[in-house]
């Protein structure tokens, strides 16, 4: 099983295995991403690999941007203490790879194309960090 999330607090983990996946979305206490429940979901799940959109804060604001690195910097830290390696992907390389642009959309048609048993899941505009998750 191998791991892909979209950071951020309207991110998602997915986890895929060869018959299965599951999505949550990312877990928060209030702004701070919850540290204890994604320990609590790898634990679980136990994937084999992560691998973690690499965004930058471009176009944030100060306080934005802070609560989003220290997002990223608790799920770095729930990979480590867990000994469970993890590989920074941009979005432009792994989108590339699928011949995804920038748009939001785009990703949501191709989960759902990939995973129809999941469409539901990718429904709405802001599901786009399951879809790209």
């Amino acid at each position: 099983m191998i791991a892909g999330i979209d950071p951020g607090a309207k991110g998602a983990i997915a986890l895929l295995d060869y018959d299965h996946v599951e999505i949550f979305d990312m877990p928060m206490i209030g702004k701070e991403v919850n540290g204890i429940e994604i320990a609590s979901i790898f634990g679980e799940f136990r994937p084999s690999h992560i691998f973690l959109e690499q965004v930058n804060s471009f176009g944030m604001g100060r306080t934005s941007a802070y609560n989003f690195g220290q997002g990223v910097g608790v799920l770095k830290g729930v990979f480590q203490a867990l000994m469970i390696p993890y590989t920074l992907v941009t979005p432009q390389k792994w989108k590339k790879s699928y011949g995804l642009s920038k748009e939001k959309d785009h990703s949501r048609l191709l989960a759902t194309r990939l995973y129809p048993n999941l469409a539901d899941k990718f429904v709405r505009v802001k599901d786009d960090g399951r879809a790209e998750a």
